[in-house]
């Protein structure tokens, strides 16, 4: 599964918790970071995305952290929040030409004598989504089909490419969307223990 840590739109103190709550998740679990925000200050994070096979359902929603601030040590607030959801996977489609079906037409356009009599023009169908690519600029069957083939694959590629941008906007709202309050698990001090 992937998920996301998030300080949504909170101050430094929140960045912070984002790097804890990371660190305490890969003491205790098999995680690895995907990618990473960059806080305001080092070693912190606005948001991380990581990858693990554990089931971390129990975390999701906002994470309580209980701590006078390090940066600001006047600050009367102690209670920051921490934002953990699942994040969206886009299902990408691997390109595998095997699966790609040839429809042969007659095609105008180049081809001389042969024009009416030979079917030069292709269309190559991906079976999977159904998307087709047609080449009917050349003379040779075998060049329109590598033609036709070539453009189906960049469609597949260009698909799968608007799929996780998609996927990283989702991902992106969820900063905008941390509750303050009723959370799910809870933190303490500097030492981030759980409470």
């Amino acid at each position: 599964m992937i998920y996301q840590i998030s300080a949504g739109q909170g101050p430094a103190e929140c960045e912070l918790g984002v790097a804890k709550l990371l660190a305490y998740l890969q003491s205790n679990f098999d995680v690895s970071v995907l990618d990473s925000s960059p806080g305001w200050h080092g070693g912190t994070y606005r948001s991380v995305r990581l990858y693990t096979e554990a089931d971390l359902s129990d975390f999701i929603g906002s994470i309580r952290w209980i701590c006078r601030s390090p940066y600001r040590p006047e600050h009367r607030r102690k209670n920051w929040f921490i934002d953990f959801s699942v994040c969206a996977a886009a299902k990408v489609e691997k390109f595998d030409s095997s699966q790609v079906a040839f429809d042969t037409f007659r095609s105008g356009g180049k081809g001389g004598q042969n024009i009416n009599k030979v079917e030069s023009g292709v269309r190559a169908i991906y079976l999977p989504t159904g998307q087709a690519a047609v080449c009917t600029e050349e003379r040779s069957q075998h060049a329109n089909k590598q033609k036709a083939l070539a453009r189906l694959q960049n469609q597949i590629e260009q698909a799968n490419a608007e799929r996780k941008a998609t996927e990283k906007n989702d991902n992106w709202r969820c900063h905008s969307q941390l509750e303050r309050g009723n959370a799910s698990y809870r933190f303490e001090g500097m030492s981030f223990s759980k409470a």
